[in-house]
């Protein structure tokens, strides 16, 4: 095991690395698995400052020279920012319901201070009900129950505060568009979307145009949160690098 390559996987908005776990467990040992929890979120709900340069520098602590780096969401959205903040160290870039943000200053400004209402709610509300309140979300109430169920106790370990935190400093509204630096993108790209996600899918066709190495795969009966649906898929995909 301490020779497998290095794998980060960094997960969405109001989850933890313990979301990751049906994937780490369908790689067996064919990877050294870092799940680590980001800034605002669960153990790291106290954690501060809660920005991406700080949660990059996280990440630039890690011992491996290289390594694979998968992100989900939000913690997609991060991850490109890592690899093109390290790109030599990182190999290869795994995106799941990814996107490198808003380009248009007017709609970020907006998402921006809509965040900041989100985030004024968070801190008013029990966890509990926050945590049940995000599962009602369009992209996320299509979830199987089970699934649904697992995914909210991971989400009580959080703190309202942290994940309020997490919205300001890590949130769509706050974090540069990345879309003009795609082309510096290196290493194998490999975008993922579920078929139910719309936005998504097209999102990932959009961005592979402007990758020199990225591949596309949509995965059938799936939503946006594929990782939790078809962990299966994002275990074939690791394990197969794709030409370019």
């Amino acid at each position: 095991m301490e020779d497998a390559p290095a794998l980060v996987l960094l997960h969405g908005f109001t989850n933890s690395g313990a979301s990751w776990e049906p994937v780490i467990s369908g790689l067996g040992e064919r990877y050294r698995a870092i799940a680590p929890d980001i800034r605002g979120h669960a153990s790291a709900s106290g954690t501060e400052p809660v920005t991406l340069s700080a949660v990059i520098d996280d990440l630039a602590a890690i011992p491996d020279l290289e390594f694979s780096l998968a992100g989900y969401s939000q913690g997609g959205r991060i991850a490109l920012h890592v690899a093109l903040a390290l790109p030599r160290r990182v190999r290869r870039l795994l995106l799941i319901g990814a996107s490198p943000g808003l380009a248009d200053e007017a709609e970020r400004t907006a998402r921006r201070l809509a965040d900041e209402r989100l985030a004024e709610q968070i801190e008013s509300l029990p966890i509990e009900d926050f945590a049940r309140q995000w599962a009602e979300t369009a992209i996320l109430r299509d979830i199987d129950c089970d699934i649904a169920a697992v995914s909210h106790a991971d989400r009580l370990g959080s703190t309202p505060a942290g994940l309020a935190a997490a919205l300001r400093g890590l949130g769509t509204g706050t974090l540069p568009s990345v879309w003009e630096r795609m082309h510096e993108l290196q290493m194998p790209v490999t975008l993922i979307a579920g078929e139910r996600d719309t936005k998504f899918t097209a999102l990932a066709h959009e961005m592979a145009r402007l990758i020199p190495h990225a591949t596309v795969t949509i995965v059938p009966r799936a939503g946006h949160a594929v990782h939790l649906e078809r962990p299966d898929a994002i275990v074939h995909a690791l394990l197969h690098v794709p030409a370019g």
